[in-house]
This record gives C-alpha cells, sequence and structure tokens, in this order.
C-alpha cells in the first residue's frame, strides 16, 4: 500500500479530491454534513483506524469500506473514531428543571393511572444522559410511592459507545457531576477507581444502534420524552427537519421533547408547542383535544 501524501504541516493529510470522496460517504451513510473546517478532524479519526488495521493510503481504505460485506464491518468501527461521544451526567441543570417541572409530574400521573412511562434518549453515546433521566424518573416514583413502571432507551450510531453505556460503569472522575442523593441511591464501587450503575436501573434501560435519520417507528414505542441534545448540529437543515419529524412522531400526545440550544430555532409543525421560555429549546406535542 502507498503511502500517505504530506500535507505542509509534515502529516498525513487528505487532497480535496479525497476529502471531497470522505466527507460524500460520511454524509451518505449516516446523514452527517463535515465541512472543510473539520477536514482536520476527519484527517485524525481516519487515520488513526487505518493504522490499526493497516492500511497506508487513503484511496485503498476508502475502497475497502465501499465494497464487501468486510468493508460493512470495518465501516461500524470507523464511525466509532468519527462520532463525537462527548457526555457527562447531569450536564445541562436548565433543561433538567424543565423536565422536573413539566415531565415527572406528568409520567407519575400516568404511572398512578396503571400506564407505564417511556424515556428515549437519541444520540446517547456512552450512556451518562440516559442514566441521568432514569435516575430522576426513578426516584420521583418513589417518592410518590408508586411502582416503576418505566423503561429507559438510549440509542446512539455507535456500537462500542454503547457497549460502554450498557455496562454503565465509569471512571470516578465521572462522579462528580452527579449529585450526591442520586449517588448514593444510584451508583456503587465498581474497584478502587470505578463506579457503576445499579443494577435495578441498568436493567430498564435498554441500548439499540439507530440511526436517526431512519423512520423508527416499527422500533420504539410511544414516547412520554424524547431527550436529543447536541446531535442535530451535525446535520444539515433538511436533515434536521427531518429528523424533528421523526422524533415527534415517536411522542404520545402531551409528550416532551428536548433539544439542545439552537439546533432548531425557528422550526415549528402543527400539533406542537414551543415550551421551555429563552433558557431550553423544548416542544410538547398537544394532546388530541388541542388539536393534533
Amino acid at each position: 500500500m502507498g503511502a500517505l501524501p504530506a500535507s505542509k504541516y509534515g502529516k498525513s493529510w487528505m487532497d480535496d479530491r479525497q476529502f471531497r470522496s470522505w466527507a460524500e460517504l460520511l454524509e451518505e451513510r449516516t446523514g452527517m454534513v463535515l465541512p472543510e473546517e473539520r477536514r482536520s478532524f476527519l484527517v485524525t479519526g481516519v487515520g488513526l483506524r487505518m493504522r490499526e488495521v493497516g492500511f497506508t493510503d487513503f484511496d485503498a481504505y476508502y475502497e475497502y469500506l465501499a465494497s464487501g460485506r468486510a468493508g460493512r464491518v470495518e465501516w461500524a468501527a470507523l464511525v466509532d473514531h468519527l462520532t463525537v461521544q462527548e457526555t457527562r451526567f447531569f450536564r445541562d441543570p436548565k433543561a433538567l428543571a424543565l423536565i422536573e417541572a413539566h415531565f415527572l409530574p406528568r409520567a407519575a400521573a400516568r404511572v398512578a393511572a396503571g400506564n407505564s412511562v417511556h424515556v428515549w434518549s437519541a444520540g446517547c453515546a456512552t450512556g451518562e444522559e440516559a442514566y441521568t433521566l432514569g435516575m430522576m424518573l426513578d426516584e420521583h416514583l418513589s417518592n410518590e410511592g408508586l411502582p416503576r413502571y418505566y423503561g429507559i432507551t438510549g440509542s446512539d450510531i455507535s456500537l462500542q459507545a454503547l457497549s460502554r453505556a450498557r455496562q454503565g460503569r465509569y471512571s470516578n472522575g465521572r462522579l462528580g457531576s452527579v449529585p450526591s442523593r442520586y449517588a448514593s441511591l444510584y451508583c456503587q464501587p465498581a474497584g478502587s477507581l470505578r463506579f457503576e450503575v445499579v443494577e435495578s436501573l441498568r436493567r430498564r434501560s435498554c441500548f439499540t444502534q439507530l440511526n436517526l435519520l431512519d423512520d423508527v417507528a416499527a422500533v420504539l414505542p410511544g414516547m412520554d420524552l424524547v431527550y436529543c441534545q447536541n446531535v442535530l448540529i451535525y446535520f444539515d437543515q433538511a436533515r434536521r427537519v427531518r429528523i424533528l419529524s421523526n422524533l415527534m412522531a415517536r411522542l404520545r400526545p402531551g409528550g416532551l421533547m428536548i433539544l439542545g440550544p439552537g439546533e432548531a430555532m425557528g422550526w415549528s409543525a402543527p400539533g406542537v408547542e414551543r415550551i421551555g421560555g429563552p433558557n431550553v429549546l423544548a416542544f410538547r406535542r398537544l394532546e388530541a383535544e388541542e388539536g393534533w
């Protein structure tokens, strides 16, 4: 296999033709749009994986990915290098405050009426966000003296991230962002430098690989809460609208969808109302009698 082209920085680099080909492949298979200013990110991610599997030429590696079953398997591994998995427990206090005020009371009322509650963390990365939502819901139902009739679904495109999420095991450095009352109830030591989410919460949490551009109706039940922050920023406007339609279609009437700030400004749809004020980008699907 040939040597990689050298850039003016003396590093392995992609020329313009190669970058366009790789960016188009990423967009075609995942929907993510990679602008020119992120070329170095693409070079780093692809280059790291190439070295792991023994390729030294961008074009040869591209051809391998584009053909055959082995290429499809390798593509899944490469995606793990190209998807950002930055997350932490209890990351957005303003959004979580909205959940406490608008979602948890409704969830308790549903359970009290004999129904189950379903929560979806879309783009869950390594699971901290999904477990955060689970901790909040589980504690609220417990405080209300109600049974745990709920399920948490986390989805992501990265199989490696999902594997870590299923384990529910993290370094102790991550524990600092978990409020003490939740840490005492839902986190337990797992060695000298790690902790794990308690089994009772892990049992109620399911993690699955999903591309948000796909039709998820056959995969997920009706949701009471869809939490999707810092995911839409990787898609162009047309795909954002398509994803929002997919997310909203999974909400039960009265259900809540929370996005990241600036991810869908100006978006609207019939039967949907914006809530949360200026600090949180959230939408509620109207009840049937309200116009849905």
